[in-house]
């Protein structure tokens, strides 16, 4: 977009930042113009994050600036006192950050939030900030804004949270805004409608923008110049039309082919099935008054008939709160079903028969009986993170699943020689066994996330949203991983996803999941390509035009 603005509205200079003598960035230097959507991209560590946090000034006490400068407007903010620091964001520069539900506190309304922005910056009075926040909250598009006001964040689904940090932000209008990869959690109907919506703002605002982020369908979208991080240092900066175009440093040119999947050949061939759902059913009753009856039913999974074959893959896809999850969840019978049928056919000697398949159903067992099937059906979950203790060693997470299965052998020696394997069957290390958790990146605890469930050698994996947190390099290894996983032991896949670009790298068949129901299914060919349902419409029109562009060419 050509510059409207005579000097930058944010210039950074030879920024650099330490740790205990290590450089975590080191001399980076741009400029954002007014009405500039400026994004900055890289894999997590790059130090993005980290140049946001030093342009608010809100670095933790450990990290030094220790050279540049960066000025607001010809402004140095590191001239500033903390207190003329503190009248500045917010005012002069807002930030939106990645989550949602930990940015806003959770035992105030949304309204009483956003009002408590304006009465310190602009001192307004409590009726006229309530009246200032209905009206952001109109103009970023939250419905019957009035009575959301008073509503507290749990209450809010993951895109209206957002909308009302973006309210937040704009309370004081601001002349830069920083959004911290603003979308990363979100379906992509709801991110597609939060991009429009900050596209409509600096339009309306003359509003710039620095967009953070590691998803390169969104700079597509979005980005007017685009600068990639790598290590702390800018390896690269280009406007949009020859940053697509003709990249020029090796690291943003192996961003751009790992942002969409490479696709697998697969070949279709008709196998028995392994897990089937029949007419499944998981109701939740809601409870009202002081004697909490039951007053009627969220109907999270509502009817739903699917069929996983052994070693294939299903793609279960559609925006969050539509079920997707808790089909996991009763297939595990970590959720009871309030009706229909989890059958899961298991190799059985039947009237002299060798291996005959045998209907087993899951959701009638008790724990105790479950238990056994645990071993066959494994699950690795969305946040790697959160899914691993922290106080256990890697040797001693995936251990435990195989001691209280009792899969594998029983000496400790013969059962550490197994855990060095599986670790490098990840592309882990053996002496990774003795670390702990948070001393790994998000995909190395993902890849142990993985290991622990082949630990126990099952047939079916489920797996919920295990790349949506990952950047594009790390979810492609990823990905590649369990392609060849399931080459290698013809385990199949339940993979519950709400990004569209990964569906026709991982999956056999399609199936498009809302509000409790499976709208359709079938052939990944023909969902992708000719949708008939209107919702896989949506959602495939709701992608950003890079993805669409590789889904139309896979």
């Amino acid at each position: 977009m050509p510059k409207s603005y005579e000097f930058p509205v944010l210039s950074v200079l030879n920024l650099s930042v330490e740790a205990q003598g290590k450089k975590l960035v080191d001399k980076v230097t741009f400029d954002i113009h007014k009405g500039e959507i400026f994004a900055l991209v890289g894999e997590s560590g790059s130090g993005k994050s980290l140049t946001s946090l030093a342009i608010m000034r809100l670095l933790p006490q450990a990290l030094q600036i220790t050279e540049g400068s960066i000025e607001l407007e010809d402004q140095n903010l590191f001239d500033l006192s903390e207190a003329q620091m503190q009248s500045m964001r917010g005012k002069k520069v807002a930030m939106i950050f990645q989550e949602p539900m930990t940015s806003l506190n959770p035992v105030m309304t949304v309204g009483a939030q956003v009002a408590e922005v304006l009465r310190v910056h602009l001192h307004l009075r409590s009726k006229a900030a309530r009246s200032r926040v209905i009206e952001l909250f109109e103009e970023v598009g939250i419905p019957e804004p009035e009575q959301r006001y008073n509503w507290y964040p749990h209450q809010l689904s993951g895109g209206q949270k957002q909308r009302v940090m973006i309210a937040m932000a704009l309370a004081c209008e601001p002349d830069l805004l920083i959004a911290d990869e603003p979308t990363t959690a979100l379906d992509v109907t709801i991110q597609a409608q939060v991009l429009q919506l900050l596209k409509k703002i600096r339009e309306e605002r003359k509003l710039s923008i620095l967009f953070i982020t590691h998803d390169m369908g969104v700079v597509h979208e979005m980005a007017d110049t685009i600068a990639v991080m790598k290590q702390g240092t800018l390896v690269e900066l280009a406007h949009k039309e020859r940053f697509f175009k003709s990249p020029r440093h090796s690291y943003t040119q192996k961003l751009l082919a790992d942002a969409i999947p490479k696709r697998h050949e697969r070949v279709q061939t008709v196998s028995e099935p392994l897990l089937k759902l029949e007419q499944l059913k998981v109701h939740f009753p809601i409870k009202k008054g002081i004697f909490q009856r039951t007053v009627g039913y969220v109907k999270a999974v509502d009817g739903v008939d699917l069929e996983i074959p052994k070693g294939q893959t299903l793609a279960l896809v559609g925006e969050s709160g539509s079920g997707k999850s808790t089909i996991g969840q009763a297939i595990l019978n970590l959720t009871r079903a309030t009706d229909g049928d989890v059958i899961y056919f298991q190799k059985e000697s039947v009237a002299g028969q060798n291996d005959a398949m045998v209907p087993v159903f899951l959701n009638s067992l008790s724990e105790s009986a479950m238990r056994p099937m645990r071993k066959k059906v494994q699950v690795i979950f969305q946040d790697p993170f959160s899914a691993l203790n922290p106080r256990m060693t890697i040797s001693e997470i995936i251990r435990e699943g195989m001691n209280s299965l009792k899969v594998g052998p029983k000496a400790r020696d013969e059962q550490d020689q197994r855990i060095e394997q599986l670790l490098m069957q990840v592309g882990l290390l053996p002496e990774h066994m003795d670390r702990y958790p948070h001393e790994f990146s998000g995909g190395q605890r993902q890849r142990i996330g993985i290991a622990r469930a082949l630990a126990v050698e099952p047939e079916l994996i489920i797996c919920d949203e295990p790349t949506s947190a990952l950047d594009v390099s790390v979810r492609a290894q990823v990905l590649q991983l369990l392609h060849d996983l399931q080459q290698e032991y013809g385990i199949s896949y339940l993979f519950i996803t709400h990004d569209l670009s990964i569906v026709p790298t991982i999956a056999h068949r399609v199936a498009v999941m809302q509000q409790g129901r499976i709208v359709e299914q079938g052939e990944i060919d023909q969902v992708m390509r000719q949708p008939q349902h209107e919702y896989t419409q949506a959602l495939l029109a709701s992608a950003p035009e890079l993805v669409r562009k590789a889904l139309d060419a896979a």
